[in-house]
């Protein structure tokens, strides 16, 4: 498959990622975030646009977490490497980073 590598490379992201499943006690009033759910990758559809898989997450919709499933996107327009959703801190307080790709 030619988009093994970054196959791999996502897989090995998202096991790390949910390899905490919590957040340290570090003032954040929002609760961690869930281990992934396990999902089974299909096969990819047959298209003529490579495509990349997009494993399930977590995302913060302003009062909890809802999971997104995994799905196939195109391999064209964003980097290669998944990164999941997260809490940051600022000055200003805490801030949901959205999960997304990054190279």
């Amino acid at each position: 498959m030619k988009h093994f590598p970054t196959l791999a490379a996502v897989l090995a992201v998202s096991l790390l990622a949910g390899c905490t499943g919590s957040q340290p006690s570090d003032g954040n009033p929002y609760p961690p975030v869930p281990n992934p759910i396990q999902e089974t990758i299909p096969k990819p559809p047959v298209t003529a646009e490579p495509l990349m898989w997009q494993p399930g997450h977590w995302d913060w919709n302003g009062s909890g977490y809802v999971w997104a499933s995994g799905q196939y996107v195109p391999a064209a327009g964003h980097g290669n490497l998944w990164m999941p959703g997260w809490w940051s801190r600022s000055p200003a307080g805490w801030s949901w980073q959205p999960p997304h790709w990054t190279s």
